[in-house]
This record gives C-alpha cells, sequence and structure tokens, in this order.
C-alpha cells in the first residue's frame, strides 16, 4: 500500500512538473514543445543531483509501464478518418511503419552508444 501511495506521489509530482513547463514555455514563448523541455530540464535535474533518482523512479516506473494506454484515445481518434484512410491508407501505412522503424533503430544506436560509454567508465 506504502508503494502504491509513493507512486501516485510520484505521478502527481511529474504531472505537476509537465503543468508548469508547459505553462513557462508558452509564456517564455519558446517554439519547442513543453513536454520536450520538459524531458530535458528533468534529465538535467536528474544528472546534476538536484532531483534524486529515487524520488521519482516508481512513478516513472509505472507510467512506463502503463504507456500503451495512453495511446489508446489517439488510435480510436483515427478512427474519425476513415474517408482520408480509405483514399491514402497505404501511404499513411507506410510513413508509421518507416517512423516507427526509424524510431527502434535511433533508439538501439543511442542504446548502444551509452552501453558502450558506460562499459568504458567502469572498466
Amino acid at each position: 500500500m506504502k508503494k502504491i501511495a509513493l507512486g501516485l506521489l510520484q505521478v502527481a509530482g511529474l504531472t505537476v512538473f509537465s503543468l508548469l513547463v508547459n505553462t513557462l514555455t508558452s509564456f517564455l514563448h519558446i517554439p519547442l514543445p513543453g513536454s520536450i523541455i520538459g524531458m530535458i530540464l528533468l534529465f538535467l535535474l536528474l544528472e546534476s543531483g538536484v532531483i534524486r533518482l529515487n524520488w521519482v523512479e516508481v512513478g516513472a516506473s509505472w507510467l512506463l509501464a502503463e504507456l500503451l494506454l495512453f495511446f489508446i484515445p489517439s488510435a480510436i481518434g483515427v478512427m474519425k478518418y476513415s474517408k482520408l484512410l480509405e483514399a491514402d491508407g497505404l501511404q499513411v501505412l507506410a510513413v508509421v511503419l518507416v517512423g516507427t522503424f526509424a524510431v527502434m533503430a535511433g533508439s538501439g544506436v543511442l542504446t548502444g552508444a551509452i552501453y558502450r560509454i558506460k562499459e568504458r567508465r567502469s572498466s
């Protein structure tokens, strides 16, 4: 029960952090989405030690584990565009597949690079 409460508190904290960064981004007229700025800022705060990993780890792990649920509304929203899918469905499918492959390949290359750097540092 304590872990659930901790996770909910951490998710609430991450949500507040996200809302603050989105508000700040729109207030400062930064041409990047607040979510991107927020991820970069959270990464920098974690790396610098200002925010400890155990302050966000349980909540972030839960959010990542349930990530698929966050895509259900957008997947259902696609059904509104059945005429577009009938006309250009193959092109849309091709773009989705190429984009997915690019993200997977980029993630793999980046993970491999980070792993090699960590291996060199620990040797």
